[in-house]
């Protein structure tokens, strides 16, 4: 505790130094809305943080303070003189305060009535003191704490990096100089200091961040006393280590979430009774390294955020206006708790109540480049993601060439390294990708040199493989000229205009003082995905403008757990992942996974299989995920044969030719039918798909396909005369024009109608939608 202390005096006292130049300029210009902000944060941040350690004279002092600076923010109250005076009055008094704390005096007996009276609009003959220039106290010959200035520690990191250099250049001189036996031990003495030198430097700029989680739980049981609620925390992730930076920075944006997650988010025991939940609240709180990222997640299990009075909120103090609130998704109107001075907190309490905190939140995490990310469901809690990337440290890393260009990878992220021309490593082109089979095991191949833009690789039998694992278990293979070393480097961030290349995660410098580029394998990862999404939208282009024929599905070709070959549309492919079969069950009646968080349907097998571990398929449709479970992956194909359909409606839709042997095709519609609505068969004519959303090509036009229907797109030959067009609910507006005797079909991604006269049909209800297909043609509706 002693330790938590010695923070928040330092703290405090390196507040007030950077506020005196504030408080005279605002004394000087009482009107100046951003020095009033300042002096607000300041007595806010203090309040806050008194009253977590019990110190009740600072918190009153603070707390009369902001009601005072509060009224004038509201535009309540005029900031004259007698007001400037009161406040530096107060702030001078925590300041006095603060100086016996550090002396290990107790500043729990005294009066300070006067100086809150003094802060009341129109105090009569109040007269505050306001300290004096030189009033400090004299300096201690003994201090507590040491806090030195992040730059200074970036110079001692930047000075011994380049010792380091130094002495490696010095070793080679060396060496190729046959020098002296007593001249090299002397060397070596020298090399080892300066390694103990550098790891001591290092050490100084990383802390593991359970020393940002050690306050929390005395933190939450003071609040959850103070609120009159049940809350149970758990906290994992604290071995994780970060720059000591990135703690300082986010020390205070985590206590905010932590009081708002608290006194917001979990409801009273008798409230959550109601609710159907335990008396009890849960709070999570947990850290992990992805990549080249640490993430924190916050977690709670009360009532959510309530979307529409946050948006409603917002209208009325004029934060945005009611055209552009009712444009707003659901991510979008989660996110206006960033938006300053928006709160929806029934009163003002001493721990929130004023919309101050979340804007600071987020403008915090955003200077150090980092994001922060909102996800709530209403009656199931909240959870906030802060997304902080890695600005100083040292980190193994394998460094590579590819076209005369050196880079690094993290060496977390490395799988394995192999040779393109090795015995257990097949290389091949499939549909316009590459890819390579190692010992069994396909996975996908991106060229670094066609991520930077150089040409070609001469012969791909000349590449190393670099076999990199991402978060979630994803595979592929970075294909690399040369690999050079492994190494400890020294990474920092990278100037904005490379950073946008979108490839990289900072910039380092190896042993030889050779700057070099440090790559982010999710970020690759992602920018070949990208390419491949245009491509083949490109190529759909291409084949609709020469043919009214549908495109070629283009399918995942797998070995299912039965031995049979079977298929899935690409599309719906989320992605390949691994499961131990312990995290099978059957529950309510199926078989389930559970993968991460997350309870999965589990298709593809009739009992838990008795291997150890199974590889899945994460199929969606941009909603909901169901897993598939199969032995191997063996291939990506287009399929241009005719599909066979199955005689019945079931997990089979029919089979194909694949490379001269058949494949079932699994009808992906049926399986998310299955799990979200019941299911059905019809047929006949032309029929226009309108809309935007994946669902309509990847599983709706199968199913239509299947059931005799000639399924055309805007633009295609013949869409102008469609007998019936298919448009999606959620995107009523103008579209394409039908014919007068068209039948317009609407169909809507939510299982319930949106109110009494909605018409359309949720789009798994198979049976209904063919049925309304087949329906006699009404006069055409205005939509």
């Amino acid at each position: 505790m002693d330790d938590l202390l010695n923070e928040f005096i330092a703290e405090t006292r390196e507040m007030l130094e950077a506020l005196s130049g504030g408080i005279v300029a605002w004394e000087g210009a009482p009107d100046d809305r951003a020095g009033l902000d300042e002096i607000f944060r300041f007595v806010h941040t203090v309040k806050g943080n008194s009253g977590f350690f019990d110190l009740p004279r600072i918190k009153a002092l603070s707390h009369a303070a902001e009601d005072a600076l509060a009224a004038v923010r509201e535009g309540k109250r005029r900031p004259d003189a007698a007001l400037v005076t009161a406040v530096l009055a107060v702030i001078d008094r925590i300041s006095e305060l603060t100086e016996q704390l550090e002396a290990g005096e107790d500043p729990g007996s005294g009066d300070d009535t006067s100086l809150i009276e003094a802060l009341a609009e129109q105090a009569p003959g109040a007269e505050p003191r306001a300290a004096a220039s030189g009033s400090l106290p004299a300096p201690r010959t003994a201090s507590r704490t040491i806090r030195l200035p992040i730059e200074l520690l970036d110079r001692m990191m930047s000075g011994v990096s380049d010792l380091v250099l130094a002495r490696n250049e010095l070793a080679r001189q060396l060496r190729e100089t046959s020098a002296a036996a007593d001249v090299t031990a002397c060397f070596e003495r020298v090399s080892g200091s300066i390694a103990d030198l550098r790891d001591a430097v290092t050490r100084t700029r990383m802390q593991r961040i359970d020393s940002l989680f050690a306050p929390l739980p005395r933190m939450v049981r003071d609040l959850a006393a103070e609120t009159g609620k049940e809350v149970v925390l758990s906290i994992d992730g604290g071995d994780v280590e970060l720059d000591r930076e990135m703690i300082e920075m986010l020390r205070d944006p985590l206590t905010h979430i932590i009081r708002n997650a608290v006194d917001h988010g979990i409801e009273r025991p008798e409230g959550r009774k109601a609710a159907g939940k335990k008396a009890g609240g849960a709070l999570t709180v947990c850290a992990r390294q992805a990549g080249n990222q640490i993430l924190i997640e916050i977690r709670d299990d009360g009532r959510g955020i309530d979307a529409e009075k946050l948006v409603a909120k917002a209208v009325s103090s004029g934060i945005m206006r009611a055209d552009r609130a009712a444009r707003l998704g659901a991510a979008e109107q989660a996110a206006l708790i960033f938006e300053p001075g928006l709160s929806t907190a029934p009163e003002v309490t001493s721990l929130s109540g004023r919309g101050v905190g979340m804007d600071v939140v987020r403008a915090n995490i955003e200077r150090v480049g980092g994001l922060i990310d909102v996800a709530s469901a209403p009656g199931a809690g909240t959870t906030l993601t802060l997304r902080v990337p890695l600005t100083l440290t040292i980190i193994p890393a394998l460094t590579v060439g590819a076209a005369g260009q050196a880079f690094a990878i993290p060496r977390s992220a490395i799988d394995e390294i192999v040779r393109a021309r090795s015995d257990a490593v097949r290389l091949e082109q499939v549909g316009g990708a590459a890819i390579a089979t190692i010992r069994g095991r396909r996975t996908p191949v991106l060229f670094l040199r066609l991520l930077i833009g150089a040409a070609a690789p001469d012969a791909m039998a000349d590449q190393n493989l670099i076999v990199l694992k991402l978060a979630g278990g994803r595979i592929y293979a970075l294909a690399v000229d040369e690999v050079h070393d492994h190494e400890e480097l020294v990474v920092k961030p990278a100037s904005p205009a490379i950073m946008t290349a979108g490839l990289y995660a900072g910039t380092t410098l190896a042993d030889n003082g050779r700057p070099l580029l440090l790559l982010d394998p999710s970020a690759l990862a992602g920018r070949a995905m990208l390419a491949f999404d245009e491509d083949k939208e490109d190529s759909a282009a291409e084949a609709s403008a020469g043919s009214d024929s549908a495109p070629a599905l283009k399918a995942l070709v797998f070995r299912a757990l039965d031995g049979t070959r079977q298929m899935v549309p690409l599309g719906a492919v989320e992605r390949i992942e691994e499961a131990a079969a312990k995290q099978i069950a059957r529950t309510a009646g199926r078989l389930r996974v559970t993968l991460g968080d997350r309870i999965l349907p589990l298709e593809g097998c009739a009992a838990i299989p008795e291997k150890p571990r199974i590889r899945l398929l994460r199929l969606t449709d941009g909603q909901s995920e169901i897993a598939y479970a199969l032995d191997e992956v063996l291939d990506i194909a287009s399929i241009d044969s005719p599909i066979r359909p199955a005689p019945a409606a079931g997990p089979i839709a029919g089979v194909a030719l694949v490379g001269g042997e058949q494949v079932e095709l699994v009808d992906i519609h049926w399986l998310f039918a299955a799990h979200c609505a019941p299911a059905g068969a019809a047929a006949k004519p032309a029929c226009l798909l309108a809309g935007s959303d994946p669902f309509l090509d990847t599983i709706l036009r199968p199913v239509l396909e299947g059931a005799g229907y000639r399924v055309l797109r805007e633009g295609e030959p013949g869409a102008e005369a469609a007998d019936t067009i298919i448009r999606l609910a959620e995107e009523d507006g103008p579209g394409p024009a039908p014919a007068s005797t068209a039948h317009v079909v609407r169909i809507r991604a939510q299982p319930e109608p949106a109110g009494e006269g909605d018409d359309s049909i949720h789009r798994y209800d198979r049976e209904a939608i063919l049925k309304a297909l087949a329906a006699p043609r009404p006069k055409r509706r205005r939509n």
